[in-house]
């Protein structure tokens, strides 16, 4: 566990040793990704630019005010600091956020597919909702404006078209949640492809929350009992103008079943939708007789 501490080298050794975590999975391609650390109510250490955070040292670590304005360092700080400042300004309670591509989570992001619940349960715990915010060009206010309408309800963000950006009370936890949402959207990914992703109801997911709450973690589920937990949750609308449906992940199984957490209204509707299942044998016989005609074909030809 990486401390928070008074002591600045150490803090920049720490978010040097961060970066190295992140340049070794994989989570930030050349000079990609950027590390901030908050120092006090007036300084924050922050990450430079055009470095690859694989090779940092103690000494390329900048230090900026909470207007992004530089106040020391031999190199210039990130461009995306911005998206830093506007997560400590949001969430008194964070010391450490964490910007960086990890390619799994980077694919929801690109493909806008919203991050499913009610799955795994490291991620209710550790993690709570994790939402997608709008694109904006990277660099300045409007960039870090799109995560708005979410950082104070999650520790975890999927920026569209972009990575991720992730944030907790030290380095550690901050790096810790890049780590969980990348391999939850690898496991998804990989559940797809076998064919099915199941979802547990959301009653266990309640338990799940209510251990969380145990362990000292917070999640504003925990506050709202009509929370639609294993649906839409608290953080899908947060902002009306870009509000995602799923495509890939539709909390439906393959027999077009609703899982457990959805409403009865939507489980009717999934019903009427679910498609007509062909017999096994049947379904051979209809592979075997477009072999033959494909093989046919290729003689033929």
């Amino acid at each position: 566990m990486i401390p928070n501490t008074v002591n600045e080298f150490k803090l920049k050794e720490a978010m040097c040793e961060i970066g190295r975590r992140i340049y070794a999975k994989g989570f930030a391609a050349a000079n990609d990704g950027n590390i901030t650390f908050r120092l006090n109510e007036r300084q924050i250490l922050c990450t430079p630019t055009m470095v690859s955070k694989g090779f940092l040292k103690p000494d390329d670590i900048c230090k900026v005010d909470y207007e992004g304005k530089q106040l020391a360092g031999q190199r210039k700080r990130t461009s995306e600091v911005f998206l830093h400042l506007a997560v400590y300004k949001s969430r008194p309670d964070v010391n450490a956020v964490v910007h960086c591509h990890p390619p799994h989570a980077t694919a929801f992001a690109v493909a806008h597919e919203p991050i499913p619940k009610c799955v795994l349960p490291e991620v209710e715990v550790f993690l709570g909702e994790v939402p997608i915010s709008v694109y904006e060009t990277p660099g300045d206010n409007r960039f870090a404006s799109t995560i708005l309408p979410y950082v104070k309800n999650c520790n975890t963000i999927i920026l569209a078209n972009h990575g991720t950006v992730t944030f907790g009370p030290d380095l550690e936890k901050a790096y810790w949640n890049s780590e969980i949402i990348d391999a939850y959207c690898r496991i998804l990914i990989l559940a797809k492809q076998l064919g099915s992703v199941n979802y547990f109801s959301e009653e266990k997911t309640r338990e799940l929350l209510a251990l969380k709450k145990r362990l000292g973690y917070t999640d504003p589920r925990l506050e709202n009992p009509d929370c639609d937990i294993c649906g839409d949750g608290m953080l899908a609308n947060a902002d009306p103008n870009f509000v995602l449906e799923p495509q890939a992940f539709d909390r439906e199984s393959p027999q077009g079943i609703a899982c457990a957490c959805t409403t009865d209204q939507s489980k009717d509707a999934a019903a009427k939708a679910s498609p007509i299942k062909m017999p096994a044998s049947d379904m051979d016989r209809l592979v075997q007789t477009i072999t033959d005609q494909v093989m046919a074909r290729l003689k033929a030809s």
